[in-house]
């Protein structure tokens, strides 16, 4: 690949993207060609900008459309890509070492190293410049709140749908089975069962669960399920102002004991605490499971990944699930409140203003509808055809996802362009999730700040996931579990609380 050969502008940005993946490249200022030569900057001339990444698919993309965002947005970009399994670990150990790159994406910023470094100075504040670029002025003041860190927003947020999440269902298997589609969890527990133990392919063998799911408790099955059942999203906020994390209420505890149920019956995949996201998604496509709770959106991947596989695999999306069977109870938690995170700029790599503005321009030019149809679609008459109506089909799927899909999870805003996706399962999930948003759970707490928080949270949440997983595998029982609750308050817990609890008073008054 051509980027490995482009020499990286610092040695520990060059070992760090030796570390990550062999396969990308690091390194590369926006400015620092004119910087050695001494020439003035120039806002509208060539840059080289480094991308310290997350990767969500297999492998990185080839560099097809990696030249054609160059051509458009007039630079030469050269990305270090971190696998997504690993990238808490990658990123903590990159902020400590300062082994970053132009643009770093931040998506946990709910990480304490994150929020600590952000905090930190070691970002550019970008508020001030946004309004001067066409399309990051149309970004919100609500979202722009939503992504500042103590008041302060240290990079261009990424713009999600609120709520994108809901399950995903085998139909022909249903149809097989004569099962209707689910709209309450004891319904989809008995389309688990089904699916487990009625061998819904009809191919005689003992090969199928219910549902497939993956080593996440947050954009995995269980915090979508946890929706179904009344938890609130991460924190709760009284009426006084109490503030409760969502691992001291009864739906959370109502969500273990489904999920553990799923797992004694075997109507999960029992390796599902140690499966990564593309295994889980194999395995669905290989017709080893007939239920995914995740992204709606990811239902149109899903099936094209089953072709040649699992042809006859027909797909329902449902998003109205609720434990009692009452509309009212209707809820769905919105991912960081429709933030995916930050395009940050360190001061280590992005030297000065000039600097800024230039890396500022070229995130601006990402937000053009030709580039977001480069890293959706990719190349019109090569991976996709486009009608009238500005509906595009991908015709060359194998292509379009060696190619073109590993830049989706780039796009600093992923909806709201003209050109859309003419594929029926794409539509009716870009229905469901609008109309989730009828129904989304906001964190109260998202954009508060809590000291004890910022230093310890991350390592404090260690204890209630594991002591989560601990309890669902059935290594806990509940007295364990709530041992664990017990000394996640002791060690800082009840700090964070009382913190974020001020926090909210202050916001209020």
């Amino acid at each position: 690949m051509k980027k490995v050969a482009r020499k990286a502008r610092k040695t520990g940005a060059l070992l760090l993207c030796t570390t990550i993946l062999l396969l990308s490249a690091c390194g590369g200022g926006a400015s620092s060609n004119q910087a050695a030569s001494g020439e003035p900057y120039d806002e509208n001339s060539k840059a080289n900008i480094s991308w310290l990444n997350i990767l969500h698919t297999a492998s990185p993309p080839t560099d097809t459309i990696l030249n054609k965002i160059e051509e458009k947005t007039n630079t030469d970009i050269q990305f270090s890509w971190i696998p997504d399994a690993s990238k808490e670990e990658r990123i903590n150990t990159s902020l400590a070492s300062d082994s970053l790159a132009d643009i770093v994406t931040l998506t946990l910023l709910d990480n304490s190293s994150v929020r600590n470094s952000l905090k930190s100075g070691l970002f550019w504040e970008v508020e001030p410049y946004l309004n001067d670029y066409p399309n990051l002025a149309k970004i919100s003041e609500d979202t722009r709140r939503s992504a500042s860190i103590g008041g302060t927003l240290y990079g261009v947020p990424f713009q999600k749908d609120l709520a994108r999440n809901g399950v995903t269902i085998r139909k022909d298997w249903l149809d097989k089975l004569g099962l209707e589609t689910p709209h309450t969890t004891a319904e989809l527990m008995e389309v688990a069962r089904a699916f487990t133990e009625d061998d819904p392919d009809g191919n005689g063998k003992d090969d199928t669960t219910g549902f497939v799911d993956r080593s996440d408790l947050i954009y995995g099955a269980f915090k979508t399920l946890s929706s179904y059942f009344g938890t609130p999203n991460i924190w709760e906020v009284s009426a006084d102002g109490k503030m409760t994390p969502e691992f001291m209420t009864q739906g959370y505890v109502d969500t273990m004991d489904y999920m553990k149920e799923l797992y004694q019956k075997g109507y999960i995949n029992q390796d599902f605490a140690v499966t990564a996201k593309t295994d889980q998604q194999q395995k669905f496509a290989q017709g080893r499971a007939g239920i995914y709770v995740g992204a709606i959106f990811d239902s149109k991947n899903l099936l094209n990944m089953a072709k040649g596989i699992q042809d006859d695999m027909e797909l329902v999306l449902v998003n109205d699930i609720t434990s009692t069977g009452n509309e009212a109870d209707r809820a769905i938690w919105a991912a960081n409140n429709g933030i995916g995170g930050l395009l940050s700029f360190p001061r280590s790599e992005v030297k000065d203003e000039a600097e800024l503005k230039r890396v500022l321009k070229f995130v601006n030019d990402l937000l053009d509808e030709d580039v977001y149809a480069l890293m959706t679609y990719g190349i019109e008459g090569t991976h996709y055809t486009v009608d009238d109506q500005d509906a595009a089909t991908i015709t060359n799927t194998d292509l379009w996802q060696q190619e073109v899909q590993p830049f989706s999870a780039s796009r600093p805003k992923e909806s709201g362009f003209k050109i859309h996706d003419a594929d029926p399962l794409k539509k009716e999930s870009d229905k469901l999730i609008a109309d989730n948003a009828n129904y989304a759970v906001l964190n109260p707490a998202y954009s508060l700040e809590s000291e004890t928080y910022n230093t310890q949270g991350s390592e404090l949440q260690k204890t209630i996931t594991d002591a989560t997983y601990k309890y669902i595998l059935g290594e806990l029982d509940r007295a364990g579990f709530d041992a664990a609750v017990e000394s996640w308050k002791k060690s800082g817990g009840d700090a964070i609380i009382a913190e974020y609890e001020s926090a909210y008073k202050e916001v209020q008054s």
